[in-house]
């Protein structure tokens, strides 16, 4: 039997304090630790379509294949010429922007061209953590150019121009109407980066 007399609730009351500061110290030690490791960010699951090609010619210089899943409008901006054109991945929100120019074996032309379209790949050097350049070069079928793969959160992971170094040169620059995060775009750009490997096996000029 415990009496409680004056003595022995002080010591009661006692005990209770500790116990409550040590409970209300466990508690918050907890919610630092449960905030301090955040769980890791999710993203939506992708479903990607089939792989599958059909042959593109828009009357223009160039033709090459491209994927059933993708279509082709032309280029509507103020600046537009010709043969420009985008090709549309709806269902991920991006597009490959194709320019062309004939420049008729005006060497001057054809350096300034070269020239600007690698200006174009390193105005992304802020943001890019790298820029890989690949040379592009069939004899057979007379396509020269420089494939650009630009690392990091750029507005354009992948660039590439392609000529026959005399009449002919195309730009084709890839981009997501989003803004750019590689972790999230990444299985989206490797999934493109197939098809333009297919469009740059099949590309042809037509003279």
């Amino acid at each position: 039997m415990i009496v409680l007399n004056k003595s022995n609730l002080l010591k009661l009351a006692s005990r209770l304090t500790v116990l409550g500061i040590l409970g209300i110290f466990l508690f918050l030690n907890a919610c630092q630790q449960s905030a301090s490791t955040p769980k890791p960010r999710g993203y939506h699951r992708i479903d990607f379509p089939k792989k599958a090609y059909v042959h593109y010619d828009g009357g223009c210089s160039y033709s090459f294949d491209i994927p059933v899943y993708a279509n082709v409008t032309p280029d509507v901006s103020a600046e537009a010429r010709p043969c420009w054109i985008n090709i549309n991945y709806p269902q991920f929100n991006g597009k490959l922007h194709i320019t062309y120019h004939d420049f008729d074996n005006d060497q001057k032309r054809f350096n300034q061209l070269t020239e600007y379209s690698r200006e174009l790949v390193f105005k992304h050097t802020i943001k890019a953590t790298s820029i890989d350049e690949s040379i592009i070069k069939d004899n057979k079928r007379r396509v020269y150019g420089t494939y650009y793969t630009i690392g990091g959160n750029t507005a354009s992971s992948l660039q590439l121009y392609l000529t026959d170094s005399t009449k002919h040169f195309l730009r084709a620059a890839l981009y997501f109407r989003s803004e750019p995060k590689l972790d999230s775009i990444q299985p989206v750009l490797d999934f493109i980066k197939k098809d333009i490997d297919v469009m740059l096996k099949t590309f042809k000029w037509k003279n």
